[in-house]
């Protein structure tokens, strides 16, 4: 599996980490979905440079498909999670 690609959405590199890549091997999600959620996925600031981006995959019955980055040169895929829910904050 490749570990970067280029989105056009942002205009940067996308890095995947060595943990993102065993989190998609682990959950069955794949590279193309992968592209698709960066592309296509609602971004959700967290702090900083930090934030999620998630996205419904019709085909995927374990849904919200949700990669956790860091934005700065580049994107930077630090995790990829199913059944996604953001937590309440109090």
């Amino acid at each position: 599996m490749s570990e970067t690609f280029e989105s056009q959405r942002f205009g940067k590199k996308v890095w995947l980490t060595n943990h993102a890549i065993e989190s998609m091997a682990k959950r069955k999600v794949t590279l193309a979905e992968v592209k698709r959620l960066i592309e296509e996925g609602e971004y959700r600031a967290k702090e900083g440079s930090h934030g999620w981006i998630l996205h419904h995959f019709e085909s995927r019955q374990d849904n919200l498909v949700c990669a956790a980055i860091a934005i700065g040169q580049a994107i930077i895929v630090k995790t990829v999670m199913i059944n996604w829910k953001e937590r309440d904050k109090t």
